[in-house]
């Protein structure tokens, strides 16, 4: 995998997770409202498995947050297409939120998908309908809302959203 992916507009990176973040990740949190919303940083740390891929979002070399990208996401949910990717648990640190560093780091990763996701033609989430400062950053980076809910969330409906990965990351519609 690539070591990094940078946004030049706000030079936010993502990588994906090495030992030496660990420390990192584990001071990022969230407002006590948005835990239901995409877990904490131990549950991010906790959760290993071949198909989930951890990465960290680092802003000048400090860690800010983190995602998980879930290469098996489409077996999981009937609304995703073949060969695509999931992205989860999408987290910046609380402190750092409203700076413009969510929007630059889905930006970022929809530069480093092609890179290292090329085998993938998608990128989707779920984000929750109580959550629309989520839902912007997603559609300021560079998704798509489909116009469609996921009904099966644990914290209510959600909006679903997708993202083109190609070279010109033009998020074509399907």
């Amino acid at each position: 995998m690539s070591e990094t992916t940078t946004s030049q507009l706000t030079k936010i990176s993502v990588a994906p997770l090495t030992d030496a973040d660990i420390d990192g990740v584990r001071h990022v949190s969230l407002h006590d409202q948005q835990v239901k919303f995409a877990g904490t940083a131990d549950e991010f740390l906790t959760e290993t498995s071949e198909t989930i891929h951890r990465h960290v979002i680092k802003r000048a070399g400090k860690i800010v947050g983190f995602f998980k990208l879930d290469t098996d996401y489409a077996s999981q949910y009937d609304f995703c297409p073949p060969k695509m990717l999931g992205l989860r648990m999408f987290v910046v640190d609380a402190r750092y939120q409203g700076q413009g560093l969510g929007t630059g780091a889905v930006k970022a990763l929809l530069k480093y998908l092609p890179v290292d996701y090329r085998d993938f033609d998608w990128v989707y989430l779920t984000v929750n309908c109580r959550n629309p400062a989520a839902k912007a950053c997603y559609q300021k980076g560079g998704f798509t809302d489909t116009g469609e809910l996921y009904w099966g969330g644990a914290a209510g409906p959600q909006h679903i959203m997708y993202a083109a990965i190609d070279a010109d990351n033009k998020g074509k519609a399907q």
